[in-house]
């Protein structure tokens, strides 16, 4: 692993940082990476054997669930209940903690919009607010690998808003044409989203970047603008740290850029990063899914959220 000092903005982040290390491996596509503090333990998707994997310190891996519906990413709500973005079932699914850490039955909070079944949600975010703002585009439904073959029902491919409170779900922006991962900013005044739109191209087309909103009246996208061009490979998943401080995946690493976007900072990884996460009891440490394994290592910095 080579952890590089791009920019010296990026040195107090590196300053300390612990050698990159692989904690399990053995999936087929290692996705959605969420620190849950109720387990103790970092639990991620491995898509294509349809299953959730969990890793744990002094523990090691093992499977968390089997037959998981297909999820991609996921995300804590203010509660503690783990939100999973579900190829499968095409939704947004809830599953809450009893007072030993033993899953309740999951609930659907969204599976349609305006009577019609949602592609394939992706990734997901909680605002402070609550709301959960989340990526629709058409992977689970394209083929049976990685969810269930299905003609789209919407036609087309939307950053979506849910309000867990009223059910609400409207579409925060269609400007993307395939969206996929999303962070906000540290204060919540910017949306950052990655398209995949050159995923499965052949010809060269689609795009690999990452596009920035500003949040306006907490609830509405305006001003979208090209944040960074991402290479090789394209910005999948992402997290944001305490300073801004945007951390993709790519190709052959995790790459981090500056809210000014410029590219400070970049962490060798041996296999394709999928997604990544700050967790850890300090929040300090860095999951990255990578193709067939987790790797870890621990930063001087903190993520803004899980």
């Amino acid at each position: 692993m080579t952890l590089d000092v791009l920019d010296p903005r990026f040195a107090i982040v590196a300053q300390g940082a612990t050698a990159l290390q692989r904690l399990a491996t053995g999936a087929v596509w290692s996705e959605g990476p969420v620190w849950v503090p109720a387990l103790g333990a970092l639990l991620w998707s491995d898509i294509p054997n349809n299953r959730m994997l969990g890793w744990r310190p002094g523990t090691g891996q093992w499977v968390w669930r089997a037959l998981a519906g297909f999820t991609n990413g996921h995300a804590l709500s203010a509660d503690g209940a783990l939100l999973h973005c579900s190829h499968g079932q095409r939704a947004i699914v809830r599953t809450r903690f009893d007072a030993t850490g033993q899953p309740l039955p999951d609930e659907v909070l969204a599976d349609r919009y305006q009577g019609r079944r949602l592609n394939s949600p992706n990734d997901l975010v909680v605002k402070r607010d609550g709301s959960i703002w989340f990526t629709d585009p058409p992977y689970g439904i394209l083929s049976d690998r990685e969810g269930h073959a299905a003609p789209s029902e919407l036609g087309d491919h939307y950053v979506f808003r849910l309000d867990p409170a009223t059910g609400a779900l409207r579409i925060a922006s269609d400007w993307v044409d395939e969206p996929n991962g999303l962070a906000f900013s540290p204060d919540e005044q910017t949306l950052y989203v990655s398209d995949t739109s050159a995923a499965l191209r052949s010809d060269g087309g689609g795009h690999h970047h990452i596009v920035a909103f500003d949040v306006v009246g907490g609830q509405d996208l305006a001003n979208p603008r090209i944040f960074a061009v991402v290479n090789p490979g394209l910005a999948d998943g992402f997290r944001v740290d305490v300073n801004g401080f945007i951390y993709t995946s790519s190709e052959d690493s995790v790459q981090v850029y500056h809210p000014d976007g410029s590219r400070i900072g970049r962490i060798g990884v041996p296999e394709k990063v999928g997604n990544l996460c700050f967790g850890g009891p300090a929040g300090d440490e860095l999951f990255i899914c990578a193709s067939s394994s987790l790797y870890h290592l621990r930063l001087n910095t903190r993520g803004a959220t899980a």
